[in-house]
């Protein structure tokens, strides 16, 4: 299960744009916890980290059209209008424009936000001049009545299921999105089974989005303890993982994202697997405040306590953002070149092939992803391995005779000075003792 089984050739492209049930807002939207706009002057650190004043003098985004599958997105003044209704599958009419879970939002803003300079504020997104395409798939503040197989009846459950998500993923692709961030995750346990019919619906959209639509595909690695992952980091075993995370389990066609933390390791909640590609930061965010038109540096959760904004869903938009600014600098090259792009040029870990489950390739480095020459983008065919075998000099055989000759004379010459020694010795004992008994008899 570390891989998915291949789809038939000919299994049906999902499509439609309308919710799978009337949903209806059953909790309050997401607030601000500031009392007006928020400018927090500070830079995240992941911009710093990114390099973000050095990477816009190579490009900024500008004319690329980012797909965000996500809760919706507010047309936030940031964005300076270059957000653009894609569809909704909770409440049709409203186009993606809502944005009552403030996830989406935030998303958008670290891939194009962009604050007035004289504002002051460092926060800005890694495609400043990017388009935002929002179609809005999910919602937890959003509950319907919906059929399940478990519940032919229907039940009462939240906005958002994989069906809706490879329809939004066509939606997208057939709008001209030229990358596509989705920051939303859906994990199960190994053990549940095989491939389901959902899974496979969602990977023909993914693989048509990407083979026939050339459209760079981003997801979110997942976080623990979220969505149905696992507690801990997805089994000892990184060729066996417990459980399986979509869309990243679809890893022909996705890019998916580990999170760092500041101190350049990898966050503790980030899931690891087979099929993470990179990894970017995902600890300590700054972006856009979802209710208000200033920024937001943290969250509320469910009990009331507020901690700062963190997860995989915000390092992903970190790479969207970039393969956003490959497609403006480079815009001949296919998906496939622009992910090759950001693998090849990320700083990869001390691992057998310079890759391992945790961060994939590594931390992105989006000054060598717009710099570094490829010599396959230039119709340079790879070095072939060469066939050379080590041919080693031949022993050197020692010539053993003179140092024989040279420790046998020193032998001799060591015994023949004892010798002396032993004759000198003796004489003057006898000579000392004759002396002795000539004075006795006197």
């Amino acid at each position: 299960m570390a891989e998915p089984p291949p789809l038939p050739a000919d299994f049906p492209v999902p499509s439609g744009s309308d919710p799978d049930a009337v949903y209806a807002l059953k909790s309050n939207c997401i607030g601000s916890l500031s009392q007006g706009t928020t400018d927090l002057k500070n830079k995240p650190w992941g911009q710093s980290q990114l390099r973000f004043d050095d990477l816009h003098q190579f490009a900024t985004g500008k004319g690329v059209l980012v797909a965000v599958i996500d809760t919706g997105v507010r047309a936030h003044p940031y964005f300076g209008g270059r957000v653009q209704p894609g569809g909704d599958f909770v409440v049709k009419d409203k186009q993606g424009l809502e944005d009552c879970d403030g996830h989406g939002t935030e998303v958008a803003g670290i891939i194009a936000a962009n604050p007035p300079a004289s504002s002051d504020i460092g926060f800005r997104g890694i495609a400043p001049e990017a388009r935002i395409l929002t179609i809005r798939q999910s919602s937890a503040n959003y509950k319907g009545n919906r059929v399940t197989a478990a519940r032919p009846e229907g039940e009462e459950l939240q906005a958002g299921t994989l069906e809706t998500l490879a329809k939004a993923v066509v939606l997208a692709a057939d709008q001209g999105a030229r990358v596509i961030n989705m920051s939303v995750d859906n994990c199960r346990a190994v053990a549940e089974g095989p491939i389901s019919l959902a899974e496979k619906q969602l990977q023909a959209a993914l693989r048509y989005a990407y083979e026939q639509k050339d459209v760079v595909l981003v997801a979110s690695a997942g976080n623990t303890g979220e969505k149905g992952c696992p507690d801990q980091r997805n089994g000892i075993d990184p060729y066996k993982p417990t459980h399986i995370v979509t869309p990243p389990w679809f890893a022909d066609y996705v890019i998916s994202v580990a999170a760092m933390s500041r101190n350049g390791d990898p966050a503790s909640f980030s899931v690891q697997g087979p099929w993470v590609t990179v990894a970017a930061p995902g600890t300590d965010i700054i972006s856009l405040d979802p209710a208000t038109d200033g920024l937001a540096n943290l969250q509320v959760l469910n009990n009331g306590d507020q901690t700062s904004i963190q997860g995989t869903s915000f390092a992903a938009p970190y790479v969207a953002g970039l393969a956003a600014l490959i497609r403006e600098r480079f815009p001949n090259l296919k998906a496939s070149q622009v992910a090759d792009r950001i693998k090849l040029t990320a700083s990869h870990p001390a691992a057998p092939g310079g890759r391992d489950n945790l961060v994939g390739h590594g931390m992105i480095n989006p000054i060598g992803a717009l710099t570094t020459l490829i010599p396959g983008e230039q119709g340079v065919a790879d070095d072939a391995a060469l066939d050379v075998k080590a041919v080693l000099p031949a022993p050197e055989i020692k010539n053993w005779a003179p140092t024989q000759v040279a420790l046998i004379g020193s032998a001799g010459g060591v015994l023949l000075l004892l010798l002396t020694l032993f004759v000198v010795h003796t004489a003057r004992r006898n000579r000392h003792g004759a002396q002795r008994e000539a004075r006795g008899s006197a």
